[in-house]
């Protein structure tokens, strides 16, 4: 055994030969200066990706390559780092969304108490499949991992908003409520 002390590397960012044809998005002073304020509450840049995937999905509609570019420069990091955040998280949108995005919970105790059902129910309402869009931009249906409510199964999530215990009469009234 060898009494050498341990000698840790420390492996600087790697360089980013990924060409995404776009070039990075732009956002006003003001989107700027709310960046600039999550940056300031994170002493490693990297780890404020998620509360700027947000900001920029929000200014954008969804996490777009040119954004996507933004994000990796800003914060010195690769746009793989970027894309491999973004794909984890199903609130994080790599391409054009409804304005109502449903997500039925399809995890085990919803899978149980008819989140197969409340999918169709959906699907056949809205005359769209899982990972459609209405014609009229309003619904993108999808079906996610657990949303953590398997308590009042089967439930969904439209944008940030639970909806639980669902029959199609209570999807009715959830749907027909929306603006």
């Amino acid at each position: 055994m060898s009494s050498q002390p341990t000698q840790i590397t420390r492996i600087g960012p790697l360089s980013q030969p990924v060409s995404l044809g776009v070039e990075p998005a732009t956002f006003s002073s003001m989107v700027e200066a709310e960046i600039d304020s999550h940056l300031a509450k994170y002493p490693v840049a990297r780890s404020a990706i998620l509360p700027l995937m947000f900001i920029v999905q929000r200014e954008r509609g969804y996490l777009d390559p040119a954004g996507v570019l933004y994000l990796a420069n800003r914060l010195k990091v690769r746009v793989t780092d970027i894309w491999e955040v973004a794909t984890f998280y199903s609130m994080i949108h790599t391409s054009p969304i409804g304005k109502y995005h449903i997500q039925v919970c399809r995890t085990l105790s919803c899978k149980i108490r008819g989140a197969g059902q409340v999918t169709e129910y959906c699907s056949n309402k809205l005359g769209i499949k899982v990972g459609e869009t209405t014609a009229d931009g309003r619904f993108t249906l999808s079906e996610v991992e657990c949303l953590g409510s398997c308590g009042t199964a089967p439930m969904l999530q439209i944008n940030f908003d639970y909806h639980e215990n669902l029959t199609p009469e209570k999807i009715d009234q959830v749907l027909n409520a929306l603006p």
